[in-house]
């Protein structure tokens, strides 16, 4: 089933990156971080799929819920089946545009901060996202990551009373790429 969503979403992602410049990788890592006084939850995700279209400023990207590793099996049981419905939402995914591509120069090493907007859907809900980022050029490779947060309110993720000082209500998350020229 995994398959099926990645080549979905691939064919999805380069029917519009058809210019030469397209950058691609199935594992990015994707982390996110829930602080409270009373404990916090981390996971991180490898598996996420990303292609960015230099030429026009294009990226998107899709992760597999159920992809998300932490380190207590009770933690991740509870977050698929009770907060993120991941057997009904299996997947989030972002497709947006780079704002200021014009600073970016792929051919000259350095790191060049950027803007990012989009779509962002997670857990069934598509809600437009702004955020920044940096793309890295260092020894011909190129690389991205962003870090943000989500108000889990507003992707209708509902926390029960019980655990409610548990969890965070505004979860940080962390993407990072390493990505590899298409051909």
């Amino acid at each position: 089933m995994k398959r099926i969503y990645f080549l979905l979403f691939l064919g999805f992602a380069l029917s519009g990156f058809t210019e030469a410049q397209t950058y691609l990788t199935k594992n990015g890592k994707i982390s996110f971080f829930s602080k409270t006084s009373m404990e916090n939850i981390e996971a991180v995700n490898n598996q996420a799929v990303s292609v960015f279209n230099s030429s026009r400023g294009d990226i998107a990207f899709s992760v597999i819920i159920k992809g998300f590793l932490f380190k207590k099996a009770l933690m991740q049981e509870h977050f698929n089946e009770n907060y993120m419905e991941s057997d009904k939402y299996p997947k989030a995914t972002f497709k947006g545009n780079i704002a200021d591509l014009a600073k970016i120069d792929l051919a000259r090493e350095g790191e060049y901060p950027v803007k990012i907007s989009g779509d962002l859907t997670l857990h069934g809900v598509t809600k437009k996202a702004n955020t920044t980022g940096k793309i890295t050029v260092k020894s011909g490779k190129v690389s991205a990551s962003s870090e943000f947060s989500v108000l889990l309110a507003d992707y209708k993720i509902s926390i029960p009373k019980v655990v409610e000082n548990n969890i965070s209500p505004t979860i940080k998350i962390n993407v990072a790429c390493n990505y590899e020229l298409r051909k």
